[in-house]
């Protein structure tokens, strides 16, 4: 089993402070903002962090006073898609459900925290928010697609059945992801039917399926850390290797900015 990250009193300073995006779900007669439990854990098992659940609010929000608060920004997955016509295309109930809340909230947010040089790892629908938010587009049912695959998760109420590592992605040579995984063929447990179509301009292929379909990606001019992948790093974080080196990666870079800029050091 991996090793835990560090804790506070080890390192001597205060563990970092994870934004983590929420889904909008309406149960018992509210309005609920919420993140499921296994990106909370991979934040402090993973990384030996503070997770910090931001609400769906939109434009409510003062994204670059939270992004002067928090030291990284984690994006999570979500059975909900990305609205259509936020990349330009018409909604089509099959691609349901949506999460247009999110969707305002998460847009913005990635930009900030581009612009802010804050750490930021994208996950599942998290990686399709941060291609949408840099102007690309998506297909919102790959498995449809001619010489795809099918990606989405097997039908079964064992999470660990669904979230197993079966498929192999190829890490491009001399990539950042190469550089935290190791170039070439790794396993992971990509689950999605949304994928990216045009991939934004301001980001670099890390990792792609057997069947073509980008799997990770990373932003080209970023100031720092900020890597979007398809798969569930977060589900086996404690267990399995490449997805807990992500996770201290994160964590790192997360520390190093921590420690470089002004007002962000760790109290004592």
């Amino acid at each position: 089993m991996i090793a835990a990250a560090p804790t506070a009193g080890a390192a001597g300073h205060r563990p970092p402070i994870v934004a983590v995006s929420a889904d909008v779900r309406d149960a018992d007669g509210y309005r609920w903002h919420a993140a499921p439990e296994t990106y909370l854990k991979a934040v402090t098992i993973g990384l030996g962090g503070i997770p910090l659940i931001v609400p769906s609010l939109g434009d409510v929000l003062d994204f670059d006073a939270l992004l002067q608060r928090v030291d990284g920004v984690l994006l999570t997955g979500a059975r909900s898609n990305v609205f259509p016509e936020f990349y330009g295309e018409t909604p089509d109930p099959v691609a349901e459900p949506y999460d247009i809340a999110r969707d305002q909230t998460t847009l913005p947010l990635i930009r900030a925290a581009i612009r802010h040089g804050v750490p930021l790892l994208a996950i599942c629908r998290g990686f399709q928010e941060l291609n949408v938010a840099l102007g690309g587009t998506l297909v919102p049912e790959v498995h449809k697609v001619p010489g795809r695959v099918d990606h989405r998760s097997p039908e079964s109420t064992d999470q660990s059945e669904r979230f197993a590592i079966r498929q192999d992605v190829v890490v491009a040579t001399g990539s950042c992801l190469g550089r935290i995984l190791g170039d070439g063929v790794i396993r992971v447990n990509s689950l999605h039917r949304q994928a990216v179509l045009r991939l934004a301009d301001g980001l670099s292929i890390e990792a792609v399926a057997p069947d073509g379909t980008i799997e990770a990606v990373s932003v080209t001019d970023a100031a720092g850390f900020a890597v979007g992948v398809q798969w569930h790093p977060e589900f086996w974080v404690a267990t399995d290797a490449p997805s807990g080196r992500l996770f201290r990666a994160f964590g790192e870079a997360m520390r190093e900015r921590m420690a470089r800029t002004p007002g962000l050091a760790a109290a004592e």
